[in-house]
């Protein structure tokens, strides 16, 4: 969640999974901490420098409240689902688009069986039968609706064949009546050739972009001796992604990472060019993965080698290690391949989350619940464990990352998940040949977040026009705002009457617990998003987000993130409360913009109509336990498109606000660059450094390059958006006046003095 200065970038960070943007939600009933009434500042001296507040106004209804709690234990159970049927070896469950009558199951001999969406249906038809090659890890593995199924009938299957193994990709259609499926005159669309009987992946689906998706494994044996998944010369260890409503047999979505360079669609071997096919590379065997309706995003369980399994969230471009490395670790059991020794590890995406043999031995992805049965879950990603039958929830920790929290341990062989169309999820036993619902397990649920689930009742807003702040919060603005995808945003802070904020040596602000930080979020005018970001009286920083509704009259909380298009142009993408940390780390304080250097300037002040400098009225009110005095005497940032202000403090002040909350001393980058605005170029380890986690094909590359922006991976970074952007999370949107700024800069650069 970043509050104010959030990451435009976390700008040269290439973890996965930083998530940028914002800082969220609200409060709930909130109590003041202290019944003394706030002390009353002396008028200032007549002649004075003007202030914007005459008095620090009372907070009594904003203030963060302690954290729920709660048994946040195994929440959920399995229920057998449509128990009178059972299948051969099943490897998926799924449904058509916007058809909820019927189930489709994927048996790995080959088979698809439908039968009737009703609890005690007795009968499972033939939909399709194919011949495949089902030894190992092979045989009819993946199936996808075409998204216009419904009008063109169209169905995809993944399965291998012959010997040697073959992956083949099909495009096959309904026979009149939509009872079967045409299996004479299948449209093969790809071939890969495997060459061993294991770690085929397989899965296929439809992205939200309407491109098909295809996630292949390293081809199998152990430790891809052979760099497969490092290769891009070829389509094994990758995920693939192609247009299969263009060219025969598909066509190449122009912003694949390798789509620019008008290269030939690749073979079923090893090819003399990379292949444009690739997504994303560095998989060893991505067993079962899912995009979150909720977001969009792309989850993977990678199915690791001797030690760790893996679950990362894919993104374009994005490389996730393998066989340089199995989960966070070098893999090193086996020779890798000589390929390793030349790639850095900051070139590698890290895994959301990795887990050892104590926990299982063969992981299972699975979903993001977005059904209702379960309101503790929604949002949460849910995977297993083939070996151990352990199913597990993601659940953030705090500080940007994820831990497991284990939901139940069965006796079952999960060999996949399945999501309705109502977004209920389902588990698959390939050894039992049972379907299994996941149900509300009857414990106790696990806490739900401390504040109230509308914004109008939150005691931050107006209960009549959320629109508008409570009494009790005081507005702001930073002189360097980070990138928002466009939003134009409006800010207030609050803290409990009887406590002050500290000022660092820096000039950046500390909070009291109990604090409250408020930001809105208009696009064209209209309210998007309020994020709420609180120090709880345990200490502790979370944000929270809520989402506008159609007629601007109130904000609903939300359970964990979410991507809407506004507008028909605009992704927009409300953060989780994880994502928020990613980007509020601890070295920089968690709160974000609210510091000296950022606050050093004049606001209009809308309660009064006077336009002050803002430090100047927070010191008149009484905000700080020692006074500042004069601004003058403090730190001060300048609005990086004032055009009035030097080329260069401007830079510095966006790559301050953008990228300096990681990328500084001790941040959580793999990199030891320091953007802060106080540090001197030359000490910033960027300026005319080799890259160490990618160069993007630029020639003699640098981070910065002086003179010579076409050389920056800086610039090259911000004006991307896949797994290396910056920010490297929720944005989708290119900052052109940011990039147009940094080229500037870089162009008139001499030398790094």
């Amino acid at each position: 969640m970043k509050i104010d200065i959030v990451t435009r970038g976390q700008c040269m960070r290439s973890i996965v999974r930083l998530a940028l943007i914002g800082w969220c939600a609200l409060v709930c009933a909130c109590h003041s901490s202290s019944d003394d009434p706030p002390q009353q500042p002396a008028p200032p001296p007549p002649g004075s420098p003007p202030v914007g507040l005459d008095a620090r106004p009372s907070n009594a209804t904003c203030v963060a409240p302690a954290k729920a709690s709660g048994n946040a234990g195994a929440t959920i159970a399995l229920q057998r689902a449509f128990p009178n049927l059972t299948f051969t070896q099943p490897l998926a469950m799924l449904q058509a688009p916007g058809d909820d009558s019927r189930w489709f199951v994927l048996e790995k001999t080959g088979s698809v069986r439908v039968f009737a969406n009703t609890p005690n249906v007795s009968t499972a038809s033939t939909f399709a039968t194919l011949t495949v090659n089902s030894n190992s890890e092979g045989g009819l593995l993946g199936m996808a609706f075409h998204p216009n199924f419904a009008s063109n009938g169209q169905v995809f299957l993944s399965t291998t064949e012959g010997s040697p193994m073959v992956s083949v990709i099909a495009r096959y259609t309904v026979n009149a009546g939509g009872a079967t499926l045409d299996t004479v005159n299948p449209q093969v669309i790809l071939r890969l050739n495997q060459p061993f009987d294991n770690h085929k992946g397989g899965n296929i689906a439809f992205g939200p972009d309407g491109f098909l998706y295809i996630g292949f494994g390293d081809g199998g044996s152990g430790g891809d001796p052979q760099g497969h998944a490092q290769n891009t010369t070829d389509m094994l260890g990758d995920m693939l992604r192609i247009d299969v409503n263009g060219a025969a047999p598909y066509a190449i979505p122009p912003d694949n990472p390798f789509a620019g360079q008008n290269l030939p669609l690749c073979s079923a071997g090893t090819n003399a060019h990379v292949c444009p096919e690739i997504y994303a590379s560095g998989l060893r065997n991505p067993w079962r993965w899912s995009f979150d309706k909720g977001t969009g995003e792309l989850w993977v369980g990678d199915v690791g080698q001797n030690k760790f399994e893996e679950i990362d969230r894919v993104a374009r471009g994005g490389n996730y290690g393998w066989n340089c490395r199995e989960g966070l670790s070098a893999y090193t059991d086996s020779p890798p391949a000589a390929i390793c020794a030349t790639l850095p590890a900051a070139t590698f995406t890290n895994p959301v989350h990795a887990y050892g043999r104590t926990d299982g031995i063969s992981v299972t992805g699975g979903y993001v619940y977005r059904g209702t049965a379960l309101p503790g879950l929604v949002g949460r990603y849910l995977f297993a464990d083939y070996g151990s039958g352990k199913i597990w929830r993601l659940v953030g920790n705090g500080s940007g990352g994820f831990t497991a929290q284990e939901l139940l341990d069965t006796t079952l062989s999960i060999s996949s998940f399945g999501q309705g169309n109502d977004g209920e999820l389902y588990v698959i036993d390939i050894a039992g040949g049972t379907l299994q619902k996941i149900v509300d397990g009857g414990g106790a649920a696990p806490p739900g977040p401390p504040v109230a689930s509308q914004l109008s009742a939150t005691g931050c807003v107006s209960p009549a026009n959320p629109s508008q702040a409570a009494a009790g919060m005081i507005p702001y603005d930073v002189a360097a705002s980070f990138w928002s995808d466009g939003a134009t945003k409006e800010r207030w802070l609050a803290i409990p009457d009887g406590t002050t904020i500290g000022v660092g040596a820096d000039g950046d602000f500390s909070f009291p617990n109990g604090t409250v930080l408020m930001k809105h979020f208009r696009l064209n005018g209209n309210l998007v998003e309020t994020r709420l970001f609180m120090r709880h009286p345990d200490g502790d920083w979370a944000g929270y987000s809520y989402e506008w509704n159609a007629q601007h009259t109130d904000a609903t909380l939300l359970a964990g993130s979410k991507s809407v298009t506004i507008g028909g142009t605009v992704n927009w993408f409300f953060p989780s409360g994880n994502d928020c940390m990613t980007c509020h780390t601890s070295v920089a304080g968690f709160a974000l913009g609210v510091e000296a250097a950022q606050l050093n300037h004049d606001f209009l002040y809308a309660s009064t109509a006077r336009t002050a400098n803002e430090l100047r009225t927070l010191d008149h009110i009484l905000m700080f336990p020692t006074p500042l005095g004069d601004p003058a005497a403090q730190p001060k940032m300048p609005d990086p498109f004032d055009a009035t202000a030097p080329l260069g403090d401007r830079a510095r002040a966006y790559l301050h606000t953008n990228c300096a909350q990681c990328h500084r001393p001790n941040g959580p980058t793999p990199v030891s660059m320091d953007f802060r605005y106080s540090t001197a170029l030359a000490s910033t380890s960027a300026c005319d450094v080799v890259p160490t986690a990618g160069d993007f094909g630029l020639t003699n590359a640098r981070i910065i390059a002086p003179g010579a922006p076409d050389r920056s991976v800086l610039v090259a970074r911000v004006d991307r958006r896949d797994a290396s952007q910056m920010p490297p999370l929720a944005s989708t949107v290119k900052d052109a006046a940011g990039i147009t700024l940094l080229r500037d800069w870089i162009t008139s650069l001499a030398t790094c003095q």
